[in-house]
């Protein structure tokens, strides 16, 4: 009787030894199934139809919803894709025509970027959208604190309540951009080209306008307190 008892307990011991062996490995599973399924967006959105590209951004969208431990991968991704899809373009060869419309995809991956969960960002993560054509972007609202924006094209992007705190905006082109209430203090925007944009109660606390032209900008109780404004180009 002792000896069934006792292969009896070893069985039962054995089957629950099992089961968080079990779990972990459905865990394991599913880590691998989302890492190649992230693999496959990724390639997905290489010269891809625009369709495909807008059902590959918003299955990112969820999955960044849903797994926060791929948030800042797919933002990566995101980022990546527009770096790649709107890449700057000379100012030589652009024309100044400010209702210029962004390619519908590439939108949509600004959207996802702008309207994520900031406190799932790493610390001292950085959004890189340097050297991009991004003219007529709607980022209101947009959370793009750090960003680098160095010498992107965001000539009459609309830019209401945007946070743009210590953003890197070093020769941007901002023209007719809408900043009305944007938070800029801090951005660094050192040789940008803000003419006619609409700054009317922007937050500019210690920005630096090093060499920026803010020419017809609307200033209307725009705070410029501890700015830089060094050469700053204000006249029409």
């Amino acid at each position: 009787m002792k000896n069934i008892l006792s292969k009896t307990y070893i069985g039962l011991s054995k089957i629950f030894l099992r089961i968080p062996v079990s779990q972990e490995k459905i865990k394991q599973n599913q880590h691998q199934l989302l890492k190649r399924r992230l693999r496959r967006a990724s390639e997905q959105l290489e010269n891809n139809t625009i369709e495909i590209s807008l059902a590959v951004i918003n299955d990112l969208e969820q999955i960044a919803h849903s797994h926060p431990q791929y948030h800042w991968i797919i933002v990566d991704i995101l980022t990546t894709f527009v770096r790649k899809n709107a890449p700057y373009i000379p100012q030589k060869k652009v024309t100044s025509n400010l209702s210029t419309k962004i390619r519908v995809d590439i939108q949509a991956a600004l959207t996802v970027i702008a309207k994520r969960d900031a406190n799932k960002d790493p610390v001292n993560g950085q959004l890189d959208l340097s050297f991009t054509d991004m003219r007529g972007a709607n980022l209101k609202g947009a959370n793009l604190q750090q960003t680098n924006l160095y010498q992107a094209n965001l000539a009459g992007a609309n830019l209401y309540q945007a946070n743009l705190a210590g953003a890197i905006l070093s020769a941007a082109n901002l023209e007719g951009a809408n900043l009305y209430l944007a938070n800029l203090e801090g951005a660094i925007l050192s040789a940008a080209n803000l003419e006619r944009a609409n700054l009317s109660e922007a937050n500019l606390h210690r920005a630096s306008l090093y060499l920026a032209s803010l020419r017809g900008a609307i200033l209307n109780n725009a705070i410029f307190d501890g700015a830089n404004l060094r050469e700053t180009k204000f006249s029409k």
